[in-house]
């Protein structure tokens, strides 16, 4: 792609140029809407968006059906329902920088005669939804698709709280907006990937993308997706006429709106948002990738309507990639609890959003040879989504003459067995059962605290006790003297006596909580659980055959296929007798679900949780609270009943606030808690 001036160039240039760029632009729309597994950075796809649009606005001649300037996102996939949008859902016109954001205001304030405001907003990297209404009932959801027509995905919408499936007014309407992955539940969801030998999201927007095209609803449900909504299709039924408004009722009527909208009077209060914002981008709990201007009064936006795609009265601007350049000195593999090794590039520390790198993951020898990096190269490193830092490439130039392409290895590098890859995996494995490294992190996972709840045992630890040879697997924990613990760094007799007495409750858990903590390929902690109510003991699980544990419900073939296999291993066997002979449970203890209250204080309220909680946790919070009868949901309106507010409670207790939602801390909660034990 040339950066000639259009000024330079004739009509035929300008259309043998612009017909590269097509192919490629179409190419990388596919795999980024369609496939949501892009091959090139966001700022690579906007800058040769940006110059077709150039050269075609330039020779509008040149301008061709096919164009990508021509329409909207993606394609739609054959195998969803299709939705027709009566009112099509446009995509936003896209700038670069601050003389381009002044050229557009220019531009609208040329053909408006009376003054007007903005509407700042903040641009979730997400995927575009449309919501359905009708008669205050949540009645269909779908994709932005190609514009005009989207996919279905009314099912897996149902399972995210931030969505009411009733208004708190019965109105019939078609409500816009992003859905989109949180940076916690991204980092979780490409952490349990890794470790089950799967590619990794390359960022939170095509995770959620790949979350709302589930088949399978429970897996959308577990991805933790959220939602902003923020336009609306039609305003009539709304007793507002502003864009800031907008954002104000749809609050009320029950979604979850961005609190950071701003009204902007001038270009100056525009250019001051963007800064803030620009600068508080990797502090905030999800990713944006750019801010969006918009004409503050709704019957303007509407005369000032469209052209084929964007709307004339709004305009994103993309903030530009940080990218700094680091040297790559190692890439060192490790290797996780499940056998899974990973490479790691070790670089020169930098400084980039916010904090110093000096570590990037490469992910796996796939991906490591795709993007050919070498020892001594120097590379691009940028912060994926705002969270990961990821190498988008080398340096051409500064690659080192003598530098070689980087061979993958072929044996642990914790025990020297071979590694090898298992069903199709992109991942490299060591399956050694006694590698010493997977038998560390195979420690720290089993007295975790959805699995054996050992306080007291974390990483550094157990990395002592391995290092000392007290242990040597997790049934020799309970053989631990307080002679032996003593031994370890910065432990006196009360620790000693701590983590002993911990070691020592665990021996009573129930059997899901032993099934999670061995750490069985695929075995979450709510499959332990089901399996464990089924079969009663360990002796009867590991006489099962898959097709009667896959007959439980909620349990797959895969999950029971995988249990097989775990329970015919020799050394598995082994590791059962003897934490048999150590007296650990290995009986389901924990009894049939207890019937939910429907006559407490609880049944019956529309509860919400912020903040963060110091003695419960969320999960152990909501159980609790839906136990007794309670719908926890994840947005405040006026429906709400009650919000309790943990420590750092931000938009959502003020919003509570401002709608007199009655507020409770911690410590009330655990109160009627007790109270109601």
């Amino acid at each position: 792609m040339t950066d000639k001036s259009m000024a330079s160039l004739t009509q035929e240039q300008a259309a043998a140029e612009a017909a590269e760029l097509r192919p490629q632009l179409i190419a990388w729309g596919k795999q980024y809407y369609d496939a949501d597994t892009p091959k090139v950075e966001d700022d690579v796809y906007d800058r040769a968006y940006a110059r077709l649009v150039a050269l075609e606005t330039a020779f509008p001649a040149i301008v061709t059906p096919d164009s990508p300037t021509q329409r909207v996102g993606g394609s739609t996939k054959s195998d969803l329902p299709k939705v027709v949008h009566d009112i099509p859902m446009l995509s936003l016109g896209d700038v670069f920088s601050i003389e381009e954001l002044q050229e557009f205001d220019e531009r609208l304030r040329g053909n408006v005669a009376d003054d007007f405001d903005y509407n700042c907003e903040l641009k979730i990297d997400g995927l575009a939804i449309s919501l359905r209404y009708e008669n205050g009932e949540f009645v269909q959801g779908s994709t932005r698709g190609n514009g005009q027509i989207g996919e279905d995905i009314t099912a897996n919408l149902k399972t995210i709280t931030s969505i009411p499936q009733t208004l708190s007014r019965p109105l019939t309407i078609d409500v816009r907006g992003e859905c989109y992955m949180p940076k916690a539940a991204f980092l979780a969801l490409n952490e349990r990937r890794e470790a089950a030998g799967q590619a990794p999201f390359a960022n939170p927007r095509n995770a959620a993308a790949g979350s709302l095209r589930q088949q399978n609803t429970q897996v959308t449900a577990d991805r933790k997706l959220a939602t902003f909504m923020y336009n609306i299709a039609d305003y009539e039924p709304l007793n507002t006429r502003t864009q800031s408004g907008l954002l104000d009722e749809l609050a009320e009527l029950g979604f979850t709106t961005n609190p950071t909208y701003q009204v902007a009077h001038n270009m100056t209060d525009v250019g001051d948002y963007i800064e803030q914002y620009q600068g508080q981008r990797s502090e905030l709990p999800y990713g944006i990738d750019g801010i969006v201007i918009k004409v503050n009064t709704l019957p303007l936006q509407r005369s000032l309507g469209a052209t084929v795609k964007d709307p004339r009265w709004a305009i994103a601007y993309k903030f530009p990639p940080e990218e700094v350049e680091a040297k790559v000195l190692d890439i060192e593999w490790t290797v996780g609890r499940t056998g899974i090794v990973t490479p790691t590039a070790v670089m020169t520390p930098v400084a980039l959003a916010g904090s110093t790198v000096a570590r990037a993951s490469l992910h796996n020898p796939d991906y490591l040879t795709a993007k050919d990096i070498r020892l001594g190269d120097t590379v691009l490193l940028h912060k994926a989504g705002d969270i990961i830092p990821e190498i988008s490439q080398y340096v051409v130039a500064k690659r080192p003459a003598d530098a070689e392409p980087y061979v993958i290895p072929t044996h642990c590098p914790s025990c020297g067995a071979e590694l090898v890859h298992l069903d199709e995996e992109v991942a490299l494995r060591c399956i050694n059962p006694r590698c010493p490294a997977q038998l560390a992190e195979g420690m720290n996972h089993f007295a975790s605290r959805n699995a054996m709840n050992i306080a007291g045992l974390g990483p550094q630890i157990v990395a002592q006790l391995f290092d000392r040879k007290l242990v040597d697997d997790v049934a020799s924990l309970y053989r631990l003297t307080n002679d032996q613990l003593l031994t370890l760094d910065k432990f006196g007799e009360k620790s000693a006596q701590n983590l002993l007495t911990a070691i020592d409750n665990s021996r009573n858990n129930s059997l899901e909580r032993l099934l999670f903590g061995l750490g069985i390929r695929h075995v979450g902690a709510k499959a332990a659980r089901s399996i464990a109510a089924e079969f009663g003991d360990i002796g009867s699980l590991m006489t099962a055959d898959s097709e009667s544990i896959s007959a439980i419900d909620t349990v797959g073939g895969i999950i029971a296929d995988s249990v097989v296999t775990y329970f015919a291993s020799d050394q598995v066997r082994e590791l059962i007798d003897e934490l048999r002979a150590v007296g650990v449970n290995l009986t389901y203890t924990s009894g049939a679900e207890t019937a939910i209250d429907t006559e407490g204080q609880f049944a019956g309220q529309r509860i919400v949780l912020t903040g963060k909680l110091q003695e419960l946790s969320r999960p152990e919070a909501t159980a609790w609270l839906e136990q007794h009868g309670a719908t926890v949901t994840g947005s405040v309106s006026k429906k709400t009943d009650l919000l309790i507010a943990g420590e750092a409670a931000g938009s959502k207790l003020t919003k509570a606030e401002s709608l007199n939602v009655p507020v409770w801390n911690e410590a009330q909660l655990q109160a009627a808690m007790a109270e109601t034990k």
